[in-house]
């Protein structure tokens, strides 16, 4: 038997277990990390008892009641035994926000992690577009490529959103693997690579665009309250974070759907035009 040959003597290739194995991620795996719509709420309610025992009982009620939502969320998803990365990252940031807001003594320092992510952020995105890897497109070819056509589902409106997402994530099933092995095979490689498709490449820049302003926003709202809220309950920075949080990111996710979906038409026609139950020709 050969360690390293293709073949052996009697019984044909080897299995693909036998060499090196293509890096392939688990677009699933990254998905379930990142927590969904579940991990953006869950995020959100330790500002949330925040402001509302800070605005009730002041500074130490509202950074006991902060930690203790962040605490019980983590909690939670442990009994639960659901994704812990959400959990853990949260609960870091929380640690961070109240540690600052104790040591100033000043409610309005809880959110300065958040103005900073959110510079930063504009930053990152910004710096994307310019190095010609718009982040927004790195991103969405990694969860669901265009070339494969997953969201390629007819109809361009709204409510055709949902059936292109189940789509896929059939497409993208986690059983797609190597019966044998068990290992996830590769993606065929595209006969073009997205960066070099002048329209994926401009309507991915454009989504990181407003993606960036989008955390610019924030950064210069947030950060022209908290000017303005020193020696105060900062109520009014809290709830803007809050206007500013989920409900613009929902919409964003909307409009990025809709827009990543028209591209992966433009990128698998055949799968549009072929009427369905009809295979491919011989």
């Amino acid at each position: 038997m050969s360690a390293t040959g293709g073949t052996t003597g009697t019984t044909g290739p080897v299995p693909p277990d036998d060499g090196p194995a293509p890096l392939v991620f688990d677009r699933h795996l990254v998905l379930d990390q990142l927590g969904g719509w579940r991990g953006m709420v869950d995020a959100t309610l330790p500002t949330l008892a925040f402001i509302v025992a800070n605005s009730l009982g002041g500074l130490r009620p509202g950074i006991v009641a902060a930690l203790g939502t962040a605490l019980l969320v983590f909690a939670l998803r442990l009994v639960r035994r659901e994704s812990l990365q959400q959990a853990f990252s949260g609960l870091f940031a929380v640690g961070v926000a109240v540690a600052l807001a104790a040591f100033t003594g000043q409610a309005r320092d809880f959110y300065v992690p958040g103005i900073i992510r959110n510079a930063a952020l504009t930053v990152v995105l910004l710096g994307s577009i310019a190095i010609r890897r718009p982040l927004v497109g790195v991103i969405a070819e990694f969860l669901s490529p265009s070339h494969l056509g997953a969201m390629a589902a007819p109809g361009s409106g709204l409510p055709g959103l949902r059936g292109r997402v189940d789509r896929a994530r059939a497409v993208l099933a986690p059983g797609e693997r190597d019966p044998e092995t068990g290992r996830r095979e590769p993606d065929p490689d595209p006969e073009l690579h997205w960066r070099d498709d002048p329209r994926l490449l401009r309507a991915y820049s454009w989504l990181t665009v407003l993606w960036a302003a989008v955390f610019l926003l924030r950064a210069a709202v947030q950060g022209w309250l908290w000017l303005g809220s020193e020696n105060s309950d900062a109520t009014d920075l809290g709830v803007v974070s809050l206007l500013l949080g989920v409900p613009l990111t929902a919409v964003e996710v909307v409009v990025t759907l809709w827009v990543v979906s028209r591209l992966h038409r433009h990128r698998a026609p055949v799968a549009d035009e072929q009427p369905p139950g009809e295979g491919p020709a011989a």
